[in-house]
């Protein structure tokens, strides 16, 4: 299988689970259900931009506590599993269903300008993260100050706009939202 830039991080291996291969993945992908039996993804290591990695079809697939747990092809043992741990899990997004409206992936939002309407430009987004409600852009400028960060909600009521054609995220942000 060869690696493009249309596989996306959907996961991380955080650790093993029993002595069966079973892997505790923390996941990036908005539903569980990303994860599906007989997918095909590809497993490398983070710090290692050049690793190849290793594809992998998934066998089985379970919640297990905030995270899920996943079976693999052709990992059957503790010792095959445990040296899978810290690797990303990738997926081609060809072989994800079609995204709905206002919706985007993360990684085609990392690197993207932010413009307020009333700021100006805000910097690129660096990062995001979930949390409970709205997941958060990390946007970072730097400044003759040093770097800054912005935490931006993804929320319709603070983004605006976001165009991958211009590469251009447009922002409205409330009088007071961003402080020195």
């Amino acid at each position: 299988m060869e690696f493009s830039d249309t596989w996306l991080t959907i996961g991380k291996v955080t650790g093993v689970h029993g002595l069966g291969g079973n892997l505790k993945v923390w996941s990036w992908a908005q539903s569980p259900e990303t994860f599906t039996q007989g997918l095909a993804v590809m497993l490398k290591n983070e710090d290692e931009p050049l690793d190849p990695g290793r594809e992998y079809v998934i066998n089985r697939t379970g919640r297990y506590k905030k995270g899920v747990l996943l079976t693999l092809e052709g990992v059957t043992t503790r010792q095959a599993s445990e040296a899978l741990v810290g690797k990303l899990i990738l997926v081609d997004k060809n072989n994800l269903p079609d995204l709905d409206e206002e919706t985007w992936y993360w990684q085609d939002l990392i690197g993207l300008t932010v413009v307020d309407t009333s700021e100006g430009e805000l910097g690129k987004v660096a990062q995001l993260f979930p949390t409970g409600a709205d997941d958060i852009l990390v946007v970072t400028d730097k400044t003759p100050q040093g770097k800054q960060e912005v935490l931006i909600p993804m929320n319709a009521v603070f983004v605006k706009d976001v165009n991958l054609d211009t590469g251009v995220i447009t922002t409205e942000l409330p009088e007071g939202f961003i402080t020195d």
